[in-house]
């Protein structure tokens, strides 16, 4: 009959047998054999789409299109109609179409470093027993059957089942989140459903961090629990960002309108009997006029520079989009373990004598000896080199308490004679040592273990009978410590007569010990700053439902008496609605979550319309973190895959740097805005010559070269400028912006396109008339497209268009305060842009390359004066519309307009 169970259910003889395995392992031919079955022990990188089709797919979307038509229709108008200057504009649009496909796919390009990041985790070489002889071998040779041989450092190749176990303890906060270490046994274990919760099994990707043990392998490759979160984290979808999607529509919405434009002006000049040449160049000069094609390169270039300024506030973006993204966060998900917790076990508190003390006043008195000694001495850490120095390399709860019992007191002196090692089902070890030529034997673990084996109890250096008075108090005194987030164990010892074996019974109790892993310095000025910017805050930790309230309590993030905890197994049957209505409670967190677990919350929050972010440091946290809006990882303790998944990287792993990068994303949906406004006014006098051109009969005032000239020349660098303006200093003192906001609102729309555009138009205009005037044309009159008065009047239009942008800059720095309210140091670039637009300029007017490339000539000096007044004139009217808007308005603040 054949046993079905799990191997972990099964004895030991049995899941042997079960995978046709022996103590001494599989014989060679067995295991090639298996190899040829299962395949290799590594993880299978699922097929991604191809590089090329990724790299195509940037010059073939909607916006990319648009513009080829344009190239092709004015490269095919150049063999039509030779001389109209359609070849470098058809030129010029292919340059954009190239630029912008390679921002983008730079921009999106992802190394596929997260299976590696996985692999790097599995150890490389393995002890295997083949043939009945203890070979080396590469884990990726390993096979179900295969028996193994494991000790303290070693990370776990593949999932496997104890066979034999000493004092052995596994890190499996890589998949559990767990933060302390966990006893594993070789004893059947029929108890516990989840295979991260069976005792008997060690899982890939873990770690032995005490003791050592002989295991079977079950599992490999893919198969493992390891590599099921690999295929979760391939798998996961990355959400399209909210800038994406804002970009993504303002790119559509503007393309089609250009193109609606242009077939509508192409009609028209058909209509007006105009040349079909003439009539295609005009329809290809209303498109250019009204696609904005450096939007693509400053956003990304804008972007690119945040996460500059991010990288100096110990934030690294991986991912751009994510930089906006993190200002219209709403939820953040947190880990605990090494994330709002140091990952790093310390005593804070001790029992002793009827109360509770801090560590901190422990000393060597006669009261407090014997449980210091056997902090300092019960324990199966090991003597390691690191930089050339002796230390003790083990478990971290360990680690603390040696150091909590040996900063107090001396015990060179002792000598350890032997132990009794950690068990999972005793709960408890304990260690003889020579004291003063006598030996003597220390306990310690869970209280509920060691209690029951004393029977005295040492009260200020004296030992008496342990009444039932003092258990009640010593468990009082566990629950109170435990209410405070604190792992509690108990200690206990007795002196041994010379021939007598070291019994754990009849012992005399010393104390109780409380260890914590504290939150990081700064977490809980963090969760206040979060809380003041509306935005919330969940913990979700593979802790104990317990630890995470208490230390949710310490940092500010919970202040009722009853804060709502939902466990991972509740969230295994819950009905969607059911998570959803719960993700409602005011106060709530997440305990002992699994990795899909944590995603289903992060989807769930998705639903409501939630922009989540999620910070996590382990191998568990991976699909969450592709899952989400954006990913957070810790840079020093997180893990390779961690890092991988993630859109930003916190490199000082301090929760605090995440309000310091929302703060900066806030900002760049504003400065977003602003350089919107900015490069879309330019858009009308670059709109309204081809109205003037057709409707009224008079010379075309303004060159789709020059156009371009504008577009991709002048008005980047500015444009720039404003995308790195310093966050307002109440931004974190407003709600996140609501998910349906626009970042093409009607406001920037009317802002650009109803009111600064117009009177840039108005100005050009005029000086573009003004010199045919001073140059005695006369109405109706044709001009060469080289004759020098034409060459003049568009380059003077051209001129008054970038003076009024130079004047723009400085007035879109806010859409309400007054452009003098701004320090004029604040943003250097500003003033960069500003020299270069002007540079530029004065090259495409006066150098010989300019006036050939983009058909200008130098004009009356004189009339520099004119365009200046003009555009200063033009930054008056925007001020005073803002003075209007803020009397009108008076309720408005400054600092929070969103127009």
């Amino acid at each position: 009959m054949t046993d079905d169970r799990h191997v972990a259910e099964q004895s030991i003889a049995e899941a042997l047998r079960s995978l046709g395995s022996s103590e001494l392992g599989l014989t060679s031919a067995q295991a090639g054999h298996r190899l040829q079955e299962y395949g290799p022990n590594r993880l299978a990188e699922i097929a991604q789409e191809a590089r090329w089709r990724r790299l195509l797919r940037e010059f073939t979307h909607f916006f990319a299109i648009i513009l080829w038509i344009a190239a092709g229709l004015a490269l095919f108008a150049e063999t039509r109609s030779p001389g109209q200057g359609m070849w470098q504009l058809g030129i010029a649009i292919l340059a954009v179409i190239l630029v912008n496909g390679l921002f983008a796919y730079w921009q999106e390009h992802r190394a596929g470093r997260a299976i590696d990041a996985l692999r790097e985790l599995l150890p490389q070489q393995v002890k295997v027993m083949r043939d009945g002889q203890m070979l080396t071998l590469a884990s990726a040779q390993l096979v179900p059957g295969d028996v193994i041989l494991l000790e303290a450092g070693d990370n776990v190749p593949a999932d496997c089942r104890l066979l034999t176990a000493q004092d052995l303890r596994v890190d499996a906060s890589t998949l559990t989140g767990e933060s302390l270490p966990q006893a594993r046994s070789a004893a059947a274990d029929p108890e516990h459903d989840l295979v991260l919760e069976r005792r008997n099994l060690l899982l890939a990707g873990t770690a032995l961090v005490s003791g050592e043990g002989r295991a079977v392998v079950f599992a490999t490759g893919m198969q493992t629990e390891f590599g099921q979160i690999a295929r979760l984290t391939q798998t996961a979808s990355k959400s399209e960002s909210h800038l994406q999607e804002e970009i993504r529509r303002l790119s559509r919405l503007v393309a089609l309108l250009a193109s609606g434009l242009g077939l509508v002006f192409f009609g028209v000049g058909l209509a007006l009997e105009l040349p079909f040449w003439a009539s295609l160049m005009f329809a290809i000069g209303i498109i250019v006029a009204n696609v904005p094609e450096g939007l693509m390169p400053t956003v990304t270039l804008s972007l690119a520079m945040a996460t500059q300024r991010m990288a100096r506030r110990h934030a690294l973006i991986r991912h751009l989009p994510a930089v906006e993204t993190l200002g219209a966060t709403t939820v953040i998900c947190t880990d605990k373990t090494g994330t709002i917790t140091q990952n790093r076990m310390t005593v804070r508190q001790f029992y002793l004598d009827g109360r509770v003390q801090d560590a901190a006043s422990a000393s060597s008195g006669p009261g407090e000896r014997q449980l210091l000694r056997n902090a300092a001495l019960c324990h199966s850490l090991k003597v390691g080199q690191r930089e050339g120095q002796a230390v003790w390399q083990g478990d971290p709860m360990e680690l603390a308490l040696a150091e909590f019992g040996r900063r107090a007191l001396d015990c060179s002196d002792l000598k350890l004679l032997g132990m009794i090692a950690f068990d999972a089902d005793r709960r408890r070890m304990s260690v003889t040592v020579e004291l003063d030529g006598q030996r003597w034997l220390f306990c310690k673990g869970a209280p509920e273990v060691v209690l029951p084996l004393c029977d005295c109890l040492e009260h200020e250096g004296q030992v008496g009978p342990l009444a039932e008075s003092d258990r009640l108090a010593f468990e009082q005194a566990q629950q109170a410590m435990a209410d405070r987030g604190l792992r509690v164990l108990a200690f206990a010892c007795k002196r041994l007569d010379p021939d007598a074996p070291p019994a754990e019974q009849g012992l005399t109790l010393s104390g109780l010990i409380g260890l914590h892993d504290p939150p990081r310095p700064g977490v809980a000025e963090a969760i206040g700053r979060c809380q003041a910017a509306g935005i919330r805050v969940i913990m979700v930790t593979g802790d104990h439902p317990h630890t995470a309230v208490a230390i949710a309590r310490e940092i500010g993030l919970v202040r009722s008496d009853h804060p709502r905890v939902i466990l991972g197994e509740s969230l295994r049957g819950m009905a969607a609605a059911q998570l959803q209505t719960l993700l409602e409670s005011p106060e709530l967190l997440f305990a002992r979550v699994s990795a899909e677990q944590k995603a289903l919350v992060v989807n769930a929050l998705k639903h409501k319309g939630e922009i989540v972010a999620v910070t996590g440091d382990g191998v568990n946290d991976a699909p969450a973190l592709k899952s989400a809006h954006i990913g957070i990882a810790m840079g020093l303790s997180g893990t390779d895959v961690a890092k991988s998944a993630a859109d930003m990287i916190l490199l000082d792993d301090h929760f605090a740097s995440i309000v310091n990068a929302i703060e900066e994303g806030r900002a760049v949906f504003e400065n977003l805005r602003k350089f919107l406004t900015y490069i879309l006014t330019s858009n009308i006098p670059e709109l309204v010559p081809y109205l003037v051109y057709v409707l009224l009969g008079v010379p075309l005032p303004l060159t789709i070269i020059q156009m371009l000239a504008v577009d991709l020349g002048t008005d980047l660098l500015p444009a720039l400028a404003l995308g790195a303006e310093r966050p307002d200093a109440a931004v974190m003192q407003r709600p996140p912006r609501p998910a349906a906001e626009r970042l093409l609102s009607w406001g920037v729309l009317a802002r650009a396109y109803l009111w600064l555009g117009p009177m840039q138009a108005v100005i050009s205009l005029f000086v573009f008339f003004l010199v045919l005037q001073q140059g005695r044309w006369q109405w109706g009159a044709a001009l060469g497209a080289h004759e020098p008065l034409y060459l003049q009047a568009t380059t003077a239009c051209l001129a008054a268009i970038v003076a009024a942008q130079v004047v723009n800059v400085f007035v879109c720095r806010h859409p309400s305060a007054p452009a003098w309210s701004f320090s004029l140091r604040s943003n250097r670039l500003l003033w960069l842009g500003v020299g270069v637009e002007i540079a530029l300029l004065l090259l495409i007017v006066y150098s010989p390359p300019g006036q050939w490339l983009f058909s200008t000539a130098g004009f009356d000096p004189a009339l520099w004066w004119l365009i200046g007044a003009l555009a200063v004139l033009v930054g008056l009217a925007e001020e005073g519309r803002k003075w209007l808007f803020k009397r009108w308005r008076p309720r408005q603040q400054a600092g929070g307009s969103r127009d």
